[in-house]
């Protein structure tokens, strides 16, 4: 049985792991063979990336000419939507095993669906736990191992899709950046775009809906000299995605024209699908080039020290470095400690401010109910309190995640050397808020007509013989009309006394299961809130330390290196010097081959 060749690049990714090896970079290699196992996927993925509402699911349909993803105002694509190629249509979404797991978990449940729910299935995915939708299509596009991955929008503050976004950016081979014709690119998406072409060098940039802007022409002109003032090389296609919907349906071929899809369509497959041996050589000079300059940095300050004549110079190399490694370990020390005290303090903030709103809600409820009788409009009442409990519930959440991304940047800071990207692009769970049961009615006590009848008759009959007994001392007979006019006198003051014992306790009752709905809101949304508390907290814990490890372990090789260059002999400096020059001349060959894939343009000589 013949085997499947390897592409040729990765011999010089299997030699940069052998360097990794060599040099003791656990970590570096770790990143190296999870790039590696990419490569060996005969699958081409192109991700569709873009802020909210550009079109990004109605380019995928008017690609493929089918409605596999979530279109509409109230729809939203939540969850990143595989689209690939299979001989009959078929669906699944694919689930974490554990009900609060991330993106990032191994998925280890996959669920059938019928292809004509899933965009439905799609757009409420968050609250199912599901981490992306795998939909197979038969288009002669997917035939060749061509995946189309539809993504949440980015930019969005309030929402959680940002992470599962940019964690499927990392496998993608390449990009299609959607923005509507409407606007010229936005700073927000030009730095998304920048972000993306950091991962994903290639990466076309896709002005849609130009069917509703008379001037999308001019709009185009912009965004290129955009793009060539911030020297990014992205190609700019214009299309509209009705025009080439309504086109396949007609047939017109001029309309198809128009719609700029020929085009687009072209460049994926000149550029994506006949270019995919290109784009992989990339992805592997990317990460290669990164390795190797890191293996390169400790090797360099090794061979300076071990040079007779310096020293003196390597002596005071040993000595920063030993400062640098005292310096991280100082700062780790305080950006934990900032780290915990800024979390307990969030929570606290955020849980008193859901307590005060949910406290002033009840005020309000108790001076509705001061006065209103529950009997009437309690559908009304009951849409107001879960209306005001939700806003309570949406805001209080807005203001946590709001102070997380504060708190990142605050506990960033405290790091030896700050940068933007040493903040996480997203640290909020998954899966947010769930809902609370519903409002129970409370007990409505009827008063019905022989219950006010039996009332009146009781109290009437006080009247009645009271009155009586006191007209008998003038003559008059027991019953007579001014006793009679006194009971009824007395038997409608009981009817009213009565009507209004009842509605108190009909208030009373309407207060108290507010009260107990509103207290079960709070424990229920409170205990998401620390939960959500801890989850930031362990995200930025693990993300920093990891940051803080990276760093450590850079610094402890280039002091190992300054301590072993001060302790040697000459003899054996030199010795060292002659292997160190020797394995400093291999990195640089090996890195000359990276670059002659297609890599960043550095220079890195010896």
């Amino acid at each position: 049985m013949s085997q499947v060749m390897a592409p040729p690049w990765l011999d010089v990714l299997d030699e940069t792991i052998a360097a990794c090896v060599t040099h003791r970079r656990p970590d570096l290699e770790a990143r190296l063979r999870e790039k590696r196992a990419q490569q060996l996927d005969p699958k081409l993925r192109v991700l569709v990336v873009g802020e909210s509402k550009q079109g990004k699911s109605q380019l995928v349909n008017a690609l493929l000419n089918a409605p596999v993803c979530a279109v509409g105002d109230d729809i939203t694509t939540t969850v990143p939507t595989f689209v690939q190629h299979a001989d009959t249509p078929s669906a699944a979404l694919v689930r974490n095993a554990s009900a609060r797991g991330s993106i990032f978990h191994t998925p280890t449940e996959r669920i059938a669906v019928p292809i004509e729910q899933v965009t439905k299935q799609v757009s409420t995915a968050r609250s199912q736990h599901v981490v992306r939708a795998e939909i197979g299509i038969p288009r002669a596009l997917l035939d060749s191992g061509l995946v189309l991955i539809d993504t949440p929008g980015v930019g969005d503050t309030r929402s959680a899709h940002t992470a599962s976004t940019f964690a499927t950016l990392m496998q993608a081979d390449a990009a299609l950046l959607v923005s509507d014709a409407t606007g010229e690119l936005t700073s927000a998406e030009m730095t998304l775009l920048k972000k993306v072409m950091e991962a994903c060098p290639n990466v076309t940039v896709v002005v849609t809906k130009i069917d509703l802007v008379p001037s999308w022409r001019t709009v185009v002109e912009r965004n290129k000299a955009l793009l060539a003032r911030a020297g990014v090389p992205a190609k700019l296609i214009p299309v509209s995605s009705a025009l080439r919907l309504r086109a396949a349906k007609t047939g017109d071929q001029r309309l198809n024209t128009e719609s700029g899809f020929p085009e687009l369509l072209a460049c994926v497959q000149r550029d994506i699908v006949a270019s995919a041996d290109l784009l992989a050589r990339r992805a592997v000079a990317v990460v290669a080039s990164s390795a190797i300059s890191q293996l390169v940095t400790p090797l360099r300050e090794e061979l300076t020290a071990h040079d007779s004549s310096r020293t003196a110079a390597t002596i005071s190399t040993l000595q920063e470095a030993q400062r640098r490694v005292d310096e991280l370990r100082r700062r780790s020390a305080r950006w934990q400690n900032v780290l915990n005290d800024e979390m307990a303090d969030l929570i606290s903030d955020v849980e008193y401010d859901l307590r005060d709103r949910t406290r002033k809600i009840l005020r309000e409820v108790d001076k509705t109910y001061d006065e209103a009788d529950p009997a009437i409009g309690w559908d009304k009442f009951e849409q107001w309190l879960e209306d005001n409990l939700n806003e309570a519930a949406t805001t209080n959440f807005a203001w946590l995640m709001e102070r997380a991304e504060w708190v990142a940047t605050k506990v960033a800071k405290n790091f030896p050397v700050y940068r933007e990207d040493l903040i996480p692009g997203s640290v909020l769970p998954d899966d947010l808020l769930e809902p609370v049961g519903r409002l129970e009615k409370p007990k409505i006590e009827p008063f019905s007509i022989p219950q006010k009848l039996f009332t009146g008759l009781r109290g009437s009959y006080g009247g009645v013989l009271m009155f009586g007994l006191v007209t008998s001392l003038a003559g008059m007979p027991l019953i007579n009309v001014i006793s009679l006019g006194a009971g009824a006198l007395f038997g409608g003051k009981s009817i009213l006394d009565e009507s209004d014992q009842r509605l108190k306790r009909r208030q009373a009752a309407a207060k108290a299961a507010a009260q107990r709905h509103v207290d079960d809101f709070f424990m229920k949304f409170s205990k998401d809130v620390r939960d959500s508390g801890r989850h930031i907290q362990r995200s930025l814990r693990n993300h920093f330390s990891t940051l803080a490890e990276e760093f450590q372990e850079t610094l402890l090789e280039s002091a190992r290196s300054a301590k072993r260059a001060v302790q040697d002999d000459q003899t054996e400096r030199e010795r060292r010097l002659r292997e160190g020059r020797k394995e400093l001349d291999k990195l640089v060959t090996l890195y000359k081959r990276v670059q002659a894939l297609g890599g960043p343009a550095m220079e890195l000589s010896a």
